[in-house]
């Protein structure tokens, strides 16, 4: 298999509903097979002519188009299988010889660029080997243009359709045998042609002429298709032509009427049998469709698929993603060393930042064991600095009064009034003195108490008795001389 493209496809899911379509000479016709209890049933078909070429419209308006046909039908289903026309195909032939597998690739890779027309980079190519004899392996290479496949995917996928495979509708029709089988599939607008033996395709041709399009109507030229079959086998190696036995005819019955008779009538002789396929036999169709279902290489293609059996072609180059494109580019020299620091740094600030984010949500778990006790202990720290003054137990307001009593004389010379104890240790007394003389010895036996500092008269009325006011600040703990 020669593969220029070294990006791998995608492993394919197994499917369940999917849309088959052809498309020959602007007809695309389609049919949607859904699966549903073990079952297969046909869940909808379309048989439409394009207006708009998908290879020089603009892909965008032929979707439009193919999604209006789609809805007109009822059609849903966005998966598809694709059949390529043959007549897009370029072919080549060459014999393999005995080599390894790696240089047998290497070696269809420089068959392929010496035998094509163009350059190998302009096809997506495929291939298919048959045995012919013990010691002969051909090799058959088909080159699908690019730009063809291409242009044909961007307007499939403008009409909603997502495509899961381009492949050649005749080859799903008549799969490869070991025993040499030629086939001949039908349309309104042209024939093809394939011979396969061996395991593979030995001989696929689209057959110029086989269908006359003047006036407006195809018209089958049976001569010219038995022509044609003719000189195919005379090209073939002379144990092959030997051993093929059967001529199959796909298609519609009012095309494979005449061309069988044609066919019976020149080949016969030769011990050719031509048998007409216009149905299906059911040991034909693996996913159980219904017996005498109408051939057609889009059911062929769908049934495949649901089938999970291998194309035998495969045109559809790979999705690349964009992560993928980027490798591509850069991913060699300069700026894959470039990219790898890049990369380095983004995954050490990552890894920074995770361990940062760690560390958050272990201490967070930790806060939320214990955030309804520390609520409740703060809740308690409250009311206690609220509280506190109430239950202090150095019993601060008697210590003044007793300093205050011990201060003032004992013959009532210096009465208090009213003794104010304000932030705990403010203290402002007011009262009555005989005269001055009993108030300042009062006031120098309070400035000998060390517990008592700032002491400050801040009114004295009158003179015999006088009234004063004075205020001091109180230290407890302070050892008191006295």
């Amino acid at each position: 298999m020669i593969e220029l493209n070294k990006i791998k496809s995608k492993r394919r899911k197994a499917v369940t509903s999917v849309l088959g379509l052809t498309l020959e000479g602007g007809r695309l016709e389609g049919v949607w097979l859904k699966r549903t209890n073990g079952t297969v049933r046909v869940a909808g078909s379309l048989a439409v002519t394009l207006t708009l070429d998908p290879l020089t419209a603009a892909a965008e308006l032929v979707g439009r188009e193919i999604r209006n046909h789609l809805d007109t039908a009822e059609i849903r289903e966005r998966q598809c299988v694709v059949g390529l026309p043959l007549k897009w195909a370029l072919l080549t032939q060459t014999q393999l010889p005995a080599l390894s597998e790696a240089d047998q690739a290497s070696f269809l890779q420089t068959e392929a660029e010496r035998n094509f027309p163009c350059d190998v980079a302009t096809l997506v190519t495929a291939s298919s080997r048959c045995r012919v004899t013990a010691d002969v392996e051909t090799v058959t290479l088909v080159g699908m243009p690019r730009d063809h496949v291409t242009a044909l995917a961007a307007a499939l996928r403008a009409a909603g359709l997502k495509p899961l495979g381009f492949a050649l509708g005749i080859t799903a029709l008549q799969p490869p045998t070991t025993e040499p089988a030629l086939a001949v599939l039908l349309s309104a607008h042209q024939a093809d042609l394939q011979i396969t033996c061996g395991g593979g395709v030995l001989k696929l041709r689209n057959l110029e002429g086989a269908v006359d399009g003047s006036g407006g109507r195809g018209r089958l030229q049976a001569d010219v298709i038995a022509r044609e079959v003719r000189i195919t086998l005379g090209q073939l190696p002379e144990l092959v032509r030997h051993s093929l036995r059967h001529i199959r005819v796909f298609g519609p019955a009012e095309l494979t009427a005449p061309l069988t008779a044609e066919l019976t009538a020149r080949f016969s002789e030769l011990g050719l049998e031509v048998t007409p396929v216009t149905r299906y036999e059911p040991a034909e169709i693996p996913v159980g469709l219904a017996a005498e279902t109408p051939v057609s290489a889009a059911l062929s293609l769908v049934a495949g698929c649901l089938a999970g059996t291998p194309s035998h072609w495969e045109f559809l180059p790979p999705q690349v993603s964009a992560a993928q494109q980027i490798l591509s580019r850069y991913g060699s020299g300069k700026w894959r060393k470039v990219g790898l620091a890049v990369a380095g740094v983004i995954a050490i600030v990552g890894l920074a930042f995770l361990v940062q984010q760690a560390l958050l949500w272990h201490y967070q778990s930790r806060w939320d064991a214990i955030k309804t006790q520390v609520t409740a202990l703060e809740t308690t720290q409250e009311k206690i600095k609220q509280f506190r003054p109430w239950y202090d137990e150095s019993v601060r307001s008697l210590n003044i009064l007793k300093q205050l009593t011990q201060a003032f004389p004992e013959d009532g010379d210096v009465t208090a009034k009213t003794v104010e104890i304000r932030e705990a240790n403010q203290v402002t007394c007011t009262g009555t003195a005989k005269d001055n003389t009993a108030l300042l010895h009062a006031l120098d036996r309070l400035r000998q108490v060390h517990s008592i500092s700032d002491l400050k008269v801040n009114r004295i009325q009158g003179k015999a008795p006088l009234q004063f006011t004075f205020d001091f600040r109180w230290m407890e703990g302070v050892a008191n001389a006295n």
